[in-house]
């Protein structure tokens, strides 16, 4: 299915994908780390439809996700790191309501 591209580094990274931990190979993609079948789908769309990433380079924008806090992240193009948090995106993030929480 998929092929990894990059010489392996055979170290790891705890991520944690929805609260659960998950091991990933350092220098993955967050996109890349979601993409086993146990684990789903990235985002739903504004109908509620599931999505998982697409393109896998920036282009789609199917991948966004929240990522330690941040919505709309392209987990396509964000690298793992020890400890990052990782959330499913649904649907549209209402930024006036996190405007509210933050500021």
């Amino acid at each position: 299915m998929f092929k990894q591209v990059s010489e392996s580094t055979g170290k790891t990274v705890t991520i944690y994908f929805e609260g659960k931990p998950v091991q990933v190979e350092e220098g993955t993609t967050v996109a890349a780390a979601v993409l086993d079948p146990s684990h789903g789908w990235t985002r739903t769309s504004h109908g509620g439809q599931q999505r998982g990433p697409y393109c896998q380079m920036g282009v789609c924008h199917e991948c966004l996700m929240n990522i330690d806090g941040v919505p709309n992240q392209q987990a396509c193009l964000t690298v793992v790191a020890e400890g990052m948090q990782v959330r499913r995106q649904n649907g549209v993030p209402d930024f006036h309501q996190e405007d509210k929480n933050h500021g």
